[in-house]
Parts: structure tokens; C-alpha cells; sequence
């Protein structure tokens, strides 16, 4: 991973942001305080830096949700759209490797990771989905079981006619609406 230290000014910006965002989207985390979610974040200068990436990239991250027994907060990408920064993806590193020309410059696994950040599954991606309409004119690759990644596959999902599916492609494949959502636990 690099070097995942912000500048004073940059946490002071990125807790900025995150807050106006908590502040204004009070359906997703009802119940929720700032002040304890700042607090954890002050205490995680890492996890505070995979925000500030997650926010960087495009991916608007808001908090979803609180794991009572670990205790800790549940970050999602809630960009109406799949992140810009993160578009144009294949999903791993394997399928990035077995393209002969034409290769998209990242995939979506080793960005995410790169990040500090894990790709949503299909069920955090549904989730997601019940706190608003994401994905209505993008799509976003989610983790793929192994049985079928073995196979070449890759799952991603969107959502159109008020409805979210899942959809199959080759891992390989990348197109310009196509990228991924992160999930992160501070």
C-alpha cells in the first residue's frame, strides 16, 4: 500500500466532507452520532486515509451502518453513480493479465485494495440500493464467488426499471459505465 499519511489540512478536509455528507443523508445511518464516528476516525489515520481515496476517486463514502459487536462503522460508496475515478475496469488482476491488446490501465480487485478498501458483495450492494437509487444509468462490479471467477466470470450489478440485477460478464471485459463500489469498516 503507499504511503497512507494525510496532511493536517487534508484530514481536516476529508472529516469536512464526511461530516457536511453524514449531516445531510440522516436516512442512512439513523441513530447514528458524528461525534463518535469523527472520534473513531481520528483514531484510524489508515482508514481515514481509504476515505479520503474512496472521496478522491469519486465515491462519495457515507456511513451505513454500525456493527454493534465489533463496534465499528460501516462505510459504503454512495456516489449516485458508479465512481468516476474507478471506471474502465476489468475485475482482477488474472483477467487483466490474459488481455492480449487493448488492456483498461487497473482493474477493480488490486485498485480496491490498493485503496485499503473491499469491492461490495451483492447483498451490501442490495443494501445499499434500499437507501436510495444508485447505479440508474452505470454499473458496478461486485464480488465474484470463486466458483465462477474460476469459470472467467465476473458479477456486477446496476439498477434500472426501479429494480436491482445481477449480471454475468468475463472478467476480462471493461466498459466506460462500468466500475466499482468500496465498503469499509473503521
Amino acid at each position: 500500500m503507499p504511503n497512507v499519511t494525510l496532511s493536517k489540512k487534508q484530514r481536516e478536509e476529508i472529516l469536512k466532507v464526511l461530516k457536511a455528507r453524514f449531516e445531510q443523508n440522516m436516512n442512512r445511518h439513523q441513530g447514528l452520532e458524528w461525534v463518535k464516528v469523527q472520534a473513531k476516525l481520528e483514531a484510524n489515520a489508515e482508514k481515514l486515509w481509504s476515505l479520503h481515496e474512496m472521496e478522491k476517486t469519486g465515491g462519495e463514502p457515507d456511513v451505513v451502518g454500525h456493527d454493534k459487536k465489533t463496534g465499528e462503522y460501516i462505510f459504503y460508496d454512495c456516489s449516485a453513480e458508479s465512481p468516476k475515478g474507478r471506471r474502465s475496469l476489468c475485475y482482477d488482476r488474472e483477467a487483466l493479465d490474459s488481455r492480449k491488446e487493448n488492456k483498461p490501465r487497473d482493474n477493480a480487485m488490486d485498485m480496491a485494495a490498493g485503496m485499503g478498501i473491499e469491492l461490495l458483495t451483492e447483498e451490501q450492494y442490495r443494501e445499499l440500493q434500499t437507501l436510495g437509487n444508485f447505479d440508474t444509468k452505470t454499473s458496478s462490479w461486485v464480488k465474484t464467488p470463486s466458483a465462477i471467477r474460476k469459470l472467467g466470470g465476473a458479477l456486477f450489478c446496476d439498477r434500472r426499471f426501479d429494480t436491482v440485477f445481477l449480471y454475468h460478464n468475463g472478467a476480462e471485459s471493461y466498459y466506460a459505465a462500468r466500475g466499482f463500489r468500496g465498503s469499509l469498516r473503521v
